[in-house]
């Protein structure tokens, strides 16, 4: 299971919070998010409650990343299997 939040709609930035398992199944509606992004907005993802991401899923989130939409959290899970450089927390 999947569960998407979106906040910030109103302002100058819109986060998609993930939460559970990014599986191929929920591909095609995350995608949807990102498709008529306005141009002032700049989108961010929560990732911090994801817990698993399969093949697909990992691939869709390369493909953002790519685009220039923003990790704002993320578990160490995702960190990794992503490549990305953590920062230690303070």
């Amino acid at each position: 299971m999947l569960k998407i939040t979106v906040s910030g709609q109103d302002s100058s930035r819109r986060v998609i919070k993930l939460e559970g398992k990014l599986l191929s199944d929920w591909i095609d509606e995350v995608r949807c998010l990102f498709l008529d992004v306005d141009e002032c907005l700049s989108p961010g993802l929560d990732l911090s409650e994801l817990t698993f991401v399969d093949r697909e899923g990992a691939e869709l989130l390369q493909q953002l990343l790519r685009q220039g939409v923003r990790i704002e959290s993320c578990s160490p899970f995702v960190a990794e299997l992503l490549g990305l450089d953590r920062e230690p927390n303070p």
